[in-house]
């Protein structure tokens, strides 16, 4: 199982999440690309760092909010979000290189991302964004979602994820923030989720049910509270469950 978390979420002065500690646990890094968060210097640090403990350097793409820290969805033309995504990618692409990494996956940020889910138009632009920036990097997503349906469809690695402190729906989306429960706070459920995706392939609903989770990555959300310390504690729940914890990339 591949360990994933948001990083980078930064701007200027202000930082949000703790790099050095999540990069210390992690195997792969979502990075924040400038429009939701992140900027070049956070950009080029969060990837020198990276590569220096062979963390996968991953694009984390989103519409372009800094106020709103890209959780506002937006109906932004088609063709507009192509050369967005891809000038995202493209400008991360130089750090990693840089670095002596590359960009291994892209993976959409908040509103996008649970608009990609279903919506396929949007999907699509990701997608061509992607193959416009060249190079065949894989795609993380919601399992079934229209993000990685295209995605296959281009001949792009789709990955799978999971979300160890997000709820879930009956339908295996992701409660919206805007509803109360929507995120895990406490630690040890946090833990106590993750092994149980991994191991059995399920998690309950947030009204109880039990669902099927296929998933390839575990996401920890770096600007969860604690991020640090949680991620750390997951890859030890983890391992001592017999998961072996590495990069899908």
């Amino acid at each position: 199982m591949d360990l994933n978390a948001d990083l980078g979420e930064g701007f200027g002065r202000w930082t949000l999440t703790d790099d050095d500690a999540l990069l210390a646990c992690v195997t792969s890094a979502n990075v924040a690309c400038g429009y939701h968060a992140g900027d070049a210097s956070t950009m080029r640090r969060v990837c020198d760092v990276a590569a220096s403990r062979d963390v996968r350097i991953g694009a984390q793409v989103s519409y372009r909010d800094l106020a709103g820290f890209g959780r506002r969805s937006m109906d932004v033309p088609a063709a507009e979000l192509t050369a967005e995504i891809a000038y995202q990618i493209g400008a991360l692409r130089v750090f990693a290189e840089s670095a002596g990494s590359v960009v291994s996956y892209v993976k959409p940020h908040g509103a996008l991302y649970n608009r990609a889910v279903h919506d396929d138009e949007q999907a699509a632009a990701v997608i061509a964004g992607v193959l416009l920036a060249g190079g065949r990097p894989a795609v993380l997503g919601l399992p079934g979602s229209r993000l990685l349906a295209h995605a296959e469809a281009a001949g792009l690695p789709a990955v799978p994820e999971a979300f160890a402190d997000r709820a879930y729906t009956q339908q295996a989306t992701l409660v919206p923030r805007s509803e109360p429960g929507a995120v895990v706070h406490d630690a040890d459920e946090v833990v106590r989720r993750s092994v149980r995706m991994a191991v059995d392939g399920a998690v309950d609903a947030i009204d109880g049910g039990r669902i099927a989770v296929t998933a390839r990555s575990l996401c920890v959300h770096g600007d969860t509270p604690g991020a640090s310390a949680i991620a750390r504690r997951v890859r030890s729940a983890l391992e001592e469950a017999g998961v072996h914890v590495r990069a899908f990339a």
